[in-house]
């Protein structure tokens, strides 16, 4: 892990706390984790600046563990107590989702790829994301062990396969939601508990929202969906993108407040957000919810023109 990667996800995790738990809660938590909670701090009035502190000597497989617990998004693992793997081909902030498919379906696998990234999904699709000079057996076991949760795209032909079938076979072992989508094959085996998702017929847009609701309704990975949705609305670069985002929270049932509060509280750093109709959004999507409006500050770099030299 990189040190400004280090620093950033251990600043993400002191805002986790802070929204999360007041100051004795924080104590309790990390001090189960074997952090040492009487090393001297600051003494800055801030829960975030006070976590922030009592993570920064830790180790990264700590940091990466309590992210995890968390619900943190980030793009690292620890696999075993000896080896920590970087998978480099998730996009930052993105729920990381594997698909695993036939190469005899590898193109339109890489559109189902292009359509989820509009949710905040980042997906691994093997002949897309694996660069040609590294090892590919350990790209896609970075994948297997970074992964929030994976997709099984089963057509006849997919349980033949020892490649997926492996895949497969990982995700069940780590009790990672398994999402099969049917393309001429039923659920089989240890999948077989799992409700399908039946593409017959469907869009690779229609399937690609689906696999949104289902990511935003199973316990396993709900609340890492919206935070990783909530991270990428803010990190969005163009009004349609954030709309179309603030649409997508404005459409899950029961949205949890604290997903609103994040926005609310960090709009105020996003240029896009504070554009005119994301604003006006994202107030409707706030007063929705029995929270308070954010409002337009003039920058100190805004000027008018009429004003007398």
């Amino acid at each position: 892990m990189k040190v400004i990667e280090r620093l950033s996800l251990i600043d993400r995790i002191g805002r986790e706390l802070q929204s999360r738990m007041s100051y004795g809660e924080i104590d309790t938590y990390l001090k189960a984790h074997g952090v040492d909670i009487k090393k001297p701090t600051s003494g800055v009035n801030s829960k975030w600046v006070y976590s922030k502190e009592l993570l920064a000597d830790e180790s990264e497989d700590l940091i990466i563990r309590i992210a995890d617990e968390l619900e943190v998004p980030h793009n690292h693992v620890v696999a075993d107590s000896t080896k920590t793997l970087e998978a480099t081909f998730w996009e930052p902030f993105h729920f990381k989702l594997f698909l695993s498919h036939l190469s005899s379906f590898k193109s339109t696998t890489g559109q189902l790829q292009a359509a989820l990234r509009k949710y905040g999904i980042s997906a691994f699709v093997a002949h897309v994301d694996i660069e040609p000079t590294r090892e590919w057996m350990d790209e896609i076991e970075a994948g297997l062990y970074s992964m929030d949760a994976l997709a099984a795209i089963l057509m006849p032909g997919f349980k033949e396969s020892n490649w997926t079938d492996q895949e497969v076979g990982i995700a069940v072992g780590r009790g990672t939601l398994v999402i099969p989508i049917m393309r001429g094959l039923e659920p089989y085996g240890f999948i077989s508990k799992y409700q399908g998702l039946n593409a017959t017929g469907k869009t690779v847009a229609a399937v690609a929202e689906e696999i949104f609701r289902i990511l935003t309704s199973s316990p396993k990975t709900r609340a890492k969906m919206l935070s990783c949705l909530t991270e990428t609305t803010l990190q969005a670069k163009s009004e349609v993108e954030v709309l179309e985002k603030l649409g997508f929270l404005a459409s899950v049932k029961a949205l949890p407040k604290g997903n609103l509060q994040q926005l609310q509280e960090a709009a105020a750093n996003s240029v896009v957000l504070m554009a005119a109709k994301p604003l006006e959004k994202l107030n409707e999507l706030l007063a929705s919810h029995k929270l308070s409006p954010v409002f337009f500050k003039k920058s100190v770099f805004d000027f008018d023109d009429d004003i007398p030299f």
